[in-house]
């Protein structure tokens, strides 16, 4: 029997890519489900909220990767959530100076950022251990992908509950609204409806996976 081939080292794409899909932070890791559930009710919360939260991902990779040799290992969590403050204070203030209607939407759930267990968690697990490329690129992957699993969420919960996508009108006048998709209920609707479809996606490509390793073995 032929021994299996080595594992080639993940490259700059596999770290962007991860949190793309294998490990995206919502559908897969189910990740931050405080601000999925809560400022997904529209496209526009989502992805102001998507964004912010990559951007401190993002950021604060960058900075604990730099640091990670001059931090004691007794203060790194301190350190992390220091860190992870520092950037949430700086969108807190974007948003409010770009638009005080969007700051008061996502309310309190832009300070939660802080402890997002998704940002703590790469800073953690990730950047504390390599370097500041391979950070960024983590960060980017995971912020994209969180990002794109609330826009998602969100798309979906305003077209069903209020006929509109972004503010603009889908459907005319005689649309009948699924209001409860406005409503907390609709987002634990909307979170299924969506890890239903990306785990049926998973599971096709582990089967084509299998079959193409068990034809090329045959």
């Amino acid at each position: 029997m032929a021994n299996p081939a080595p594992q080639s080292p993940p490259t700059g794409t596999d770290e962007f890519l991860r949190g793309l899909w294998k490990q995206n932070p919502v559908f897969v890791q189910v990740l931050g489900m405080c601000p999925v559930l809560a400022v997904s009710n529209t496209a526009k919360n989502a992805l102001a909220m998507g964004l912010a939260t990559a951007f401190v991902l993002l950021m604060s990779n960058l900075v604990i990767s730099s640091l990670r040799q001059f931090v004691p290992k007794q203060v790194r969590i301190v350190t992390f959530i220091l860190v992870i403050a520092t950037f949430v204070t700086i969108v807190d203030y974007l948003i409010q100076a770009v638009s005080l209607e969007l700051h008061k939407a996502l309310g309190a759930f832009i300070s939660l950022i802080v402890v997002n267990c998704l940002i703590l968690g790469r800073a953690e697990a990730f950047a504390s251990k390599n370097g500041v490329g391979r950070s960024l690129l983590d960060g980017l992957g995971m912020g994209v992908g969180f990002t794109l699993a609330l826009l998602c969420l969100g798309s979906v919960r305003e077209i069903l509950g209020a006929g509109t996508l972004f503010g603009v009108p889908l459907f005319g006048d005689h649309y009948q609204d699924w209001v409860v998709m406005l409503l907390p209920p609709g987002g634990f609707f909307a979170l299924a409806g969506w890890l239903l479809l990306f785990n049926w996606f998973a599971q096709m490509r582990a089967r084509r996976a299998t079959s193409t390793m068990e034809e090329s073995i045959s």
